[in-house]
């Protein structure tokens, strides 16, 4: 077994049980032995032989205590220590026996001198887990110490030393020093946490705990201290509390998921609805009673009204399918209607142009309806490329007049026209303006009853054009009106849905006008009121020279006769096309696919062609480009007549070689004007 190097050998003078004077000595353990083995001849306190009996006294205590207790004694403080004081000493321990006080403890003696002193001046001191900064395995440590200094005195009643007993307390400080850093850790991440939380006591539900979120909600007010019923006084009878006292006494927890809750978040200020999801958590005692409610959860207002809006997207979906359904098959009644007649084969003249006539009426509306919705889809994906230009507002208000006076005309309006009297020019596209105008102009007609007034006028000042339709029908309840704009979004209608539509028209207006940099406006008294309808326009200072489409249109009305040709997979199509272009004087021709179009392309040298894209043998894009390589149709006119509308397709169209682009079914004024065109550029 091991040496205690500090525990004496039997080399060492044991003491003498007959020397009585240092039997004070026996039975000190360790720190005893050590004593008694100590070689005093430098020590300030001299042999033990000489102490007085106040010091043999104290020692024979401090050597005989589990506690740990030193003492430092006479005018140097000689300092002695027992068992236990060992491990506060470290590696000081043995050479800090005998040793002057102020040496031992050097590094803090100016923390120990001031409660020493006292002590030797006869007052007893007291510290509670003071901060010492120790050397005593090396290196600096922060330590604590609890303990006390008492003064010591002498067989003359004079103050000769000083005691001590203490306890280190450094485990004690640095475990609670964690438990509270980590008591601080959770208290900010309570306060930092996104969900709002809440600690409620007792049967009356005070507020003990909130975090910045459960402020938030509540406006900022202080809670703590406060009963629930107190401190948030609007809850009352929106059942909170009820379920407060519930989970209270239950101890059954409670779950709500986008509950409603009114709460006056500003001191005077109107109740403001949120919607939240929370849970009631009891709290339990070490009892297993309960004693309070924890309260978490989050705002969902948010959430609960983008889940609202998607609902109501939804149902606004719904409805749109079904009024799509609705306003396809009502043309197609008819047409079929008018199909089955004309294939029986036994009409007169009049029969036939009769249903001929309701074909193509109907198809028109049918093709009204799918261009709308091209319209839409390609104005919301920011697919619509404006061909602006300088123009007249009183010029395209009078041209979108024209397209709605079939409608004015046979619902018996009278439709007064106002126009601003001087320029109003600004740049915008001419068709997308008289669609908007139109558009508005359409539905006054629609929804003003037979007989009815339609005001359109035109003003100006100095930086703004404006458009104002106002009429005297059905108008617009208050509740559809902020909504009035938006896609799908009509008004209640009949069960016949008289009025038809898709309720698409508004939203493309504003869309267009927004393109435009402009705004609309829509207003009205209330149902049967009538209603109102306000474009405005950025003004252009002065006019450009007249160059638009609308000056050019009146070369369309005298296009003379011209070579065209007209290649479509598509026969009937093909046929119907080239009929329609032969009425009007052109000598046509008809091919069904590029090679054939190709071979007669360079015997018949066409001044037009008009070229379907989806041909059977190559597309229209590689006929284009190789009647481009023709020297007989370089200078030919291309149109492409397709069904694609796309962006791209048209950029792929202009680097083929095409001229124009034409999307089908094409109008045949927009045909007529190209033909126009081509016949002016010959």
């Amino acid at each position: 077994m091991q040496q205690d190097p500090y525990r004496p050998t039997q080399s060492v003078d044991p003491i003498d049980q007959s020397d009585t004077a240092l039997m004070f000595m026996s039975g000190g353990g360790e720190m005893g032995a050590l004593m008694r083995a100590h070689d005093w001849s430098t020590s300030p306190l001299g042999h033990p032989r000489a102490w007085p009996q106040a010091l043999r006294t104290v020692v024979e205590l401090m050597l005989n205590s589990k506690f740990p207790m030193f003492v430092a004694w006479g005018p140097a403080l000689g300092f002695l220590y027992n068992d236990s004081y060992r491990d506060v000493l470290g590696d000081k321990h043995p050479h800090a026996l005998g040793a002057r006080f102020c040496d031992v403890w050097a590094e803090i003696w100016h923390d120990l001198s001031p409660l020493a002193e006292r002590a030797l001046r006869g007052e007893a001191t007291y510290a509670d887990r003071l901060h010492l900064l120790m050397n005593r395995h090396g290196y600096d440590e922060s330590t604590w110490f609890t303990f006390s200094y008492s003064p010591v005195r002498d067989e003359t009643g004079a103050i000769a030393g000083v005691y001590c007993a203490c306890v280190e307390v450094t485990e004690q400080v640095l475990a609670e020093r964690y438990r509270n850093e980590e008591l601080e850790r959770f208290r900010a991440l309570f306060e930092q946490a996104p969900g709002i939380m809440a600690v409620l006591r007792g049967p009356d539900h005070v507020f003990e705990l909130t975090n910045q979120s459960y402020l938030q909600l509540i406006g900022g007010r202080q809670l703590v201290g406060k009963r629930a019923r107190d401190a948030l006084p609007e809850v009352t009878g929106q059942g909170f509390f009820e379920l407060l006292d519930r989970v209270y006494q239950s101890g059954e927890p409670f779950v709500g998921h986008a509950l409603p809750l009114r709460l006056q978040r500003e001191s005077g200020g109107p109740l403001e609805e949120r919607f939240i999801d929370f849970v009631y958590q009891p709290i339990r005692d070490a009892g297993g009673a309960v004693s309070g409610i924890f309260v978490e959860g989050s705002d969902v207002t948010a959430r609960k009204q983008i889940e609202d809006e998607l609902r109501a997207a939804n149902r606004q979906k719904d409805q749109f399918l079904a009024m799509l359904a609705h306003e396809l098959r009502n043309p197609l009644a008819p047409i079929m209607t008018a199909a089955q007649l004309l294939r029986l084969g036994r009409q007169d003249a009049k029969s036939v142009a009769n249903a001929s006539e309701i074909i193509v009426r109907q198809a028109s509306h049918m093709t009204d309806l799918v261009n709308d919705l091209l319209d839409v889809s390609r104005v919301t994906r920011g697919l619509v490329a404006l061909e602006k230009e300088e123009l007249d507002l009183n010029v395209i208000v009078s041209a979108a007049v024209e397209q709605v006076r079939p409608l004015v005309d046979a619902r018996r309006h009278a439709l007064t026209l106002q126009l601003s009297g001087q320029p109003a020019h600004v740049i915008g596209d001419r068709t997308r303006l008289i669609q908007v105008i139109s558009n508005i102009l359409n539905n006054a007609a629609k929804y003003t009853a037979p007989g009815g007034s339609i005001l359109l006028a035109v003003t100006v000042d100095e930086t703004r054009v404006f458009i104002t339709v106002r009429d005297n029908g059905v108008g617009i309840a208050p509740e559809v009106l902020p909504y009035i704009f938006d896609l799908f979004t009509q008004a209640e209608r009949t069960p016949d849905r008289s009025q038809g539509g898709l309720g698409i028209g508004l939203a493309l207006v504003k869309s267009l006008i927004a393109l435009h940099s402009g705004s609309v406006h829509a207003g009205s008294a209330g149902l049967g009121q009538g209603s109102e309808f306000s474009l405005c326009l950025p003004r252009v200072a002065a006019p450009a020279p007249d160059n638009s489409p609308g000056g050019r249109r009146a070369a369309a009305q005298d296009a003379g006769h011209l070579r065209v040709m007209v290649v479509d997979d598509n026969v009937d199509a093909a046929q119907m096309l080239a009929a329609l272009l032969e009425v009007q004087g052109h000598a046509l021709s008809v091919e069904y696919d590029g090679q054939g179009a190709l071979e007669r392309a360079r015997r018949e040298r066409p001044d037009v062609l008009l070229l379907d894209i989806g041909l059977p043998d190559m597309d229209g894009y590689e006929l284009a480009r190789r009647l481009r390589a023709q020297p007989e149709n370089a200078h030919a006119t291309l149109v492409a007549l397709t069904g694609y509308g796309q962006r791209q397709d048209r950029e792929e169209a202009q680097q083929a070689g095409f001229d124009h682009y034409l999307v089908k079914p094409a109008d045949l004024g927009e045909v007529s004007e190209v033909l126009a065109r081509a016949k002016a550029a010959r």
